[in-house]
């Protein structure tokens, strides 16, 4: 079973693996079914969505296995996203309120457990986002509040007028994306990776208790690919691969682990739609990485340490 951690220090407790909900329109209504059946069964009962996945589609089908299975609702925790828009972001409270209406049909659902504004919008009022939070809070219709994709002084802005805990950020991380890890290692160094790209969000959300939620945690580059058994990665994937067989577990489930045995704590988002890769995934949560093989593993990935 996957494990569970404590957000905000005991704040929330969720379940350490996430099922992202973003392809999951390409199932069908039956696949859908057993998919997110199979995810509560082995523990993963937090799921990912956004109101642009497959234009709310994803929300759709989701929301017709909930209808298709009374008490469903009662066994998980939905998170939704809200702020991309075609062209351009829109934290405006007009659209953060509608957004989140508008995904409580589409997810046929009265409330969400958490929500998050999708990608930073450099037009953002913080006021406004603050009255767009209150409203929905005191209305029921979202329990808890989180970023996506945003630095430390982007959080600092907003929290500048909304009072609610920002407990969640989703950020880009693998075994191949490493940016927020490698600066920390090349301090007072002038090489590329001592260069600090998102203002030091990892320190950042442990110092203030905000869970990570690494997305696309199999990719490399963004949205260029699995690396996992892909030719021009051998010598990170012979360790994974090693690893795995030691383990007795999939190349999947090492990579997620790798993520898991950092002591932030963070919750990956897995949008794999093959129900018997997420139940290989899902014995991550079984596994520790030792520190001598999360190093290991960073290394093969092409980082030098200083």
């Amino acid at each position: 079973m996957v494990k569970r951690i404590n957000v905000a220090n005991g704040a929330l407790e969720v379940a350490e693996i996430s099922l992202g909900c973003m392809r999951i329109a390409d199932l069908s209504p039956k696949e859908a079914e057993v998919h997110i059946h199979s995810a509560l069964e082995v523990g993963i009962d937090f799921f990912d969505h956004a109101d642009i996945y497959a234009g709310g589609k994803a929300e759709e089908v989701f929301g017709n296995v909930l209808a298709a299975n009374p008490g469903m609702r009662d066994r998980m925790m939905i998170q939704a996203k809200c702020g991309i828009r075609n062209g351009f972001f829109d934290f405006s409270k007009e659209h953060i309120v509608t957004s989140v209406e508008n995904s409580l049909k589409r997810l046929q659902t009265d409330y969400v457990d958490v929500l998050l504004l999708h990608r930073p919008d450099t037009l953002m009022e913080p006021e406004e986002v603050a009255e767009a939070f209150d409203d929905l809070e005191r209305r029921g219709l979202v329990k808890h509040f989180g970023v996506s994709n945003q630095n430390p002084l982007q959080i600092e802005l907003l929290k500048k007028n909304v009072k609610q805990p920002l407990l969640f950020n989703q950020l880009q991380l693998s075994i191949m994306v490493t940016g927020m890890i490698d600066s920390g290692f090349n301090v007072n160094m002038t090489n590329a990776g001592s260069v600090v790209h998102d203002g030091g969000i990892l320190e950042y959300s442990r110092l203030h208790d905000m869970t990570i939620q690494p997305w696309s945690p199999f990719q490399h580059g963004f949205f260029e690919g699995v690396f996992l058994g892909n030719e021009r990665f051998p010598k990170v994937n012979e360790v994974i691969d090693r690893l795995a067989a030691d383990k007795g577990v999939a190349d999947t489930a090492i990579a997620i682990a790798w993520l898991l045995r950092h002591p932030a704590r963070m919750q990956p988002i897995v949008g794999t739609t093959n129900t018997a890769r997420l139940l290989d995934i899902a014995k991550a949560s079984d596994i520790t990485l030792s520190r001598q093989e999360w190093y290991e593993i960073y290394r093969a990935a092409g980082n030098v340490l200083p």
